[in-house]
């Protein structure tokens, strides 16, 4: 079958074409306009970015992007309550892409009560109506999107909000780069016996482990996993080096004995330490010597933070791929909305 035919029978909502044209939501989170004096009046000693799930996955993204960069300490909070020590000197970013996550509208109340400055991000639903009851500065997104397939409109909201405070430095370059890359990418991963399809082909009946490294690559591993779970409804872990190194790795002596249905996911980046990559090499050993294959991602492009950008889009088209090669719909998420409906009775 070729890939439009897939597309016909399985994506009803045409994701494919949402990931061919994920350079727009870059575009659009750049040129929108967010007045943020207010914020800027008071003393800011850390961030917090409040979200779940697909909101939640841009701090993450931002935690590796800006490692080098960010002028602040940050934290990405996935529950209902802030951390303790969050006050009126903390900037905490309220992200919910329906506006609706009810972790993320329970720790925004409490940032308020804590006098916290908040900044939220969101289409609207329950969270712009308390950011407008308090006056909060709002980043309104484009509707329309699943929120795991609004990363791009997320993430670049981030960095614009962060760049506008002067946490990060001008990024515009960078920006327009990433434009340029996603709208090439999308070209050539939609195109039949593409790269990333031949890997979701050879992933059918598996469960990905993927492997990446802390402060570099750990948004990539999160992404990969949960966009396995979410689109392609299969089960798939991550690990991190060099922590792997120090347990996971011995998991690997007794996988003879009853050998799961597995393939690991390398993630690598020319940027890792140079015992990093020593250990990639010898854990890779001693993976291929328990049976297990082993597929390394990695990006070519000059920049680091185009290549996070690039590796991350590359792993949502394997998802994508993965899921409606299984026939299944990628946007369909029915126990996340029996959940729901559960949670309110």
């Amino acid at each position: 079958m070729k890939i439009l035919d897939y597309v016909k029978q399985y994506d009803p909502q045409n994701q494919f074409q949402i990931l061919i044209n994920s350079y727009k939501q870059i575009e659009y989170s750049w040129n929108k306009v967010i007045d943020l004096s207010e914020i800027k009046k008071g003393k800011i000693e850390n961030i917090i970015i409040t979200g779940l799930g697909g909101s939640a996955i841009s701090g993450d993204l931002m935690s590796n992007f800006s490692q080098k960069d960010l002028r602040i300490s940050s934290l990405v909070n996935r529950n209902y309550n802030i951390p303790p020590y969050a006050d009126d000197k903390t900037l905490v970013i309220s992200s919910s892409y329906s506006g609706n996550t009810e972790e993320t509208l329970s720790a925004t109340d409490e940032a308020v009560k804590k006098k916290c400055k908040i900044i939220c991000i969101t289409t609207g639903g329950k969270l712009a109506e308390l950011a407008l009851k308090n006056k909060l500065p709002t980043f309104i997104l484009q509707k329309g999107y699943q929120p795991r397939f609004a990363l791009w409109l997320n993430f670049f909201a981030l960095l614009k909000i962060l760049q506008i405070l002067n946490f990060i430095p001008k990024e515009d370059n960078i920006v327009k780069d990433a434009i340029s890359l996603l709208k090439k990418r999308g070209e050539e991963l939609s195109k039949d016996e593409n790269e990333a399809f031949k890997i979701a082909e050879s992933l059918i009946g598996f469960i990905p482990v993927i492997y990446a490294v802390d402060d570099y690559t750990s948004a990539v591993g999160v992404r990969y996993k949960c966009q396995f779970n979410e689109n392609s409804k299969i089960h798939a872990f991550y690990s991190l080096l060099p922590e792997l190194n120090h347990n996971e790795i011995i998991g690997w002596e007794t996988y003879h004995e009853k050998i799961f249905n597995t393939k690991v996911i390398n993630i690598f980046d020319e940027a890792y330490h140079q015992r990093i990559k020593k250990r990639i090499k010898i854990t890779s050993e001693l993976i291929e010597k328990a049976g297990c294959e082993i597929i390394k991602i990695e990006s070519k492009q000059k920049y680091f933070k185009l290549r996070l950008i690039d590796i991350i889009y590359f792993g949502d088209w394997i998802s994508y791929y993965l899921a409606v090669l299984r026939k299944q719909d990628p946007s369909a998420i029915k126990n996340i909305n029996y959940l729901k409906e559960k949670l309110v009775e």
